[in-house]
């Protein structure tokens, strides 16, 4: 990157060039593969957000602790820090469609289980808690191997089309979850949990369709262990634009998890019900989708860290607004907001990312990355519950929108490489050929 910082002119023409060889959306669409998978994602992210407002609101229900939302993303968090190294390992050795699928099937069984608990009228949060922390286990292992599909989905010089797809299929399921949720749990709470595991059975059944690119083999002498499981590790540790881009989502995921306080704000503050909550959820899907719309239509080329930085900072000011307001109106434009801040950084560091990761460490610079910022959504639901219970929930979300400006700063400073970066680098694998 040196030298195109160096040669602006340089700069220039590598972009115009990866421009000129980025497929169409409408041509990786034609792709059986690349719409099955899209398919799963879309409905496994709408079952995860459905039964996740249909918990959160019957746990608030049942215990009206801010707290107790808090654990419930603890409960998540848990399982995919003790299981990041083997996770990624197994993303890397095996079939991850495979992986993946079995990952889903066991996601499936434990909202099953949820459903089951609230049809027999659970009073008790507890068996909730440890139903939520087999969940979290089996989505620990499906992370690494979901988020690495794409860059062996499609050839390299397509992944800044595939990424915001892939993207918009989330962002689907994250408009429509919630609302599913809170609309079948109003009409009959164990409803919103068996609709979940029909939308998890279809995530599973498209699978089969789908074709791999051929991925770099690890060595023999690398065959498997605790050693080349922690490589992800050392390749992120020795990564400066990867470590800042990990770290700096980190911090802000964890920091403004105002999301898992929605149902305390959303009964006691906006005065709605589990519907009006599922519609708060939906908001922040709906400023996602729109935004990850545009960057499927033109993905974003220039710019890339600065852009990455100033969007961070609009999510926290977003979640500043979030925290003050008592109005129903506000707070949906201020997650909508947040969510399109968040969708653009999300673009970023998700092309960028396995772009600059060798294909055969993928899987666990994957699992790594998970703990550090997918599963941070948990643990900072967690901080958010746990300052929620000590100041209260509206105290508690502006502190945490504060804190992630304070760490868009600090973090300006501390990695300089990424905050200047221009355009996406070229892939470091070699193009793959189709299994």
């Amino acid at each position: 990157m040196a030298d195109e910082h160096s040669d602006p002119g340089a700069a220039a023409r590598s972009t115009e060039a990866a421009a000129a060889i980025t497929p169409s959306a409408r041509s990786l669409l034609q792709d059986r593969s690349v719409v099955a998978f899209l398919v799963s994602v879309t409905a496994a992210t709408m079952a995860t957000l459905a039964q996740t407002t249909a918990l959160g609101y019957q746990v608030f229900e049942l215990t009206g602790r801010e707290l107790d939302l808090g654990l419930l993303g603890l409960a998540e968090f848990l399982p995919a820090l003790v299981l990041a190294v083997p996770a990624g390992a197994l993303a890397d050795r095996f079939d991850r469609r495979t992986i993946y699928g079995l990952a889903l099937l066991g996601e499936a069984t434990a909202v099953g289980g949820l459903a089951w608990l609230t049809w027999r009228g659970v009073d008790e949060f507890g068996p909730l808690l440890a139903v939520v922390v087999v969940f979290g286990s089996f989505r620990a292992l499906a992370a690494p191997a979901v988020r690495s599909l794409p860059a062996t989905l499609v050839a390299p010089e397509a992944l800044p089309r595939i990424v915001p797809m892939f993207s918009a299929s989330w962002q689907i399921g994250l408009i429509a979850g919630p609302v599913l949720g809170g609309f079948l749990y109003a009409t009959d709470p164990p409803l919103a949990y068996v609709g979940s595991v029909a939308l998890l059975v279809v995530a599973v059944a498209v699978l089969p369709v789908l074709r791999l690119r051929r991925r770099a083999e690890i060595a023999a002498a690398e065959r498997p262990g605790w050693r080349t499981a922690l490589d992800g590790l050392r390749v992120i540790r020795h990564n400066p634009i990867l470590l800042g881009a990990i770290s700096l989502d980190l911090f802000a995921v964890l920091f403004g998890g105002a999301v898992a306080l929605l149902p305390a704000i959303a009964t006691t503050r906006l005065g709605t019900d589990a519907t009006g909550l599922g519609w708060l959820r939906a908001a922040g899907g709906i400023g996602a989708a729109l935004t990850t719309a545009a960057l499927v239509a033109r993905p974003l080329r220039q710019r890339i860290g600065s852009t990455l930085f100033a969007c961070v900072a609009l999510f926290g000011l977003a979640t500043i607004v979030l925290g003050v307001t008592t109005s129903f109106a506000v707070a949906f434009v201020a997650l909508f907001v947040m969510s399109a801040a968040d969708a653009v950084s999300v673009f970023i560091r998700a092309t960028l990312v396995p772009l600059i990761t060798p294909d055969e460490y993928r899987g666990r610079v994957l699992a790594v990355e998970n703990v550090f910022i997918g599963a941070s959504n948990e643990l900072g639901a967690f901080e958010s519950g746990l300052t929620g219970q000590w100041f209260g929930a509206p105290a508690a979300i502006v502190l945490g929108g504060a804190a992630t400006l304070v760490v868009v700063v600090v973090a300006a400073v501390a990695f300089p490489a990424l905050r200047r970066i221009d355009g996406f680098p070229p892939p470091e694998s070699a193009r793959l050929q189709r299994e």
